[in-house]
């Protein structure tokens, strides 16, 4: 499968921000990770501050698609109806994903405006979130089939 990991703003400081909620590893220890547990696909990998750099790449999957998206939007989950708009162009699943438990902490980041518009929505389990959404994209896809 060729398969998206995006991510919003500071997850590159994965590893130094809040190691207490996100834990200690990096954003490069998560792309190790994937790349080791699923050697036979090919993953693309980018992280942005960016709102709009993480749209046009969301765009350009118009013209070049991939198999499936798994995105960690940050901060633009609770508030972002851009990248919204973005995700519900594409044909492709995209699942949305979170270190954290979202639903657990502060009352603003129990809203995803994003995920209505995603395959689902994992959150809580740190690193291994985003190998669920791998495995999500790969279930989502085989019932597609």
């Amino acid at each position: 499968m060729k398969i998206l990991i995006l991510n919003g703003p500071n997850l590159n400081t994965l590893g130094k921000r809040e190691p207490g909620v996100y834990g200690t590893q990096t954003l490069d220890d998560l792309e190790r990770l994937l790349v080791k547990k699923y050697p036979a696909d090919n993953f693309e990998f980018l992280q942005s501050n960016d709102e709009g750099v993480l749209i046009s790449r969301l765009n350009a999957l118009l013209e070049a698609p991939a198999d499936g998206v798994v995105f960690n939007p940050g901060a633009f989950t609770h508030y972002s109806y851009a990248l919204r708009d973005a995700i519900s162009m594409l044909d492709i699943p995209v699942v949305e994903v979170h270190l954290s438990n979202i639903h657990a902490r502060e009352s603003f980041r129990k809203t995803s405006v994003i995920a209505a518009v995603c395959a689902g929505q994992i959150s809580g389990f740190g690193m291994h979130s985003y190998i669920l959404g791998v495995e999500a994209l790969k279930l989502h896809t085989n019932s597609k089939r």
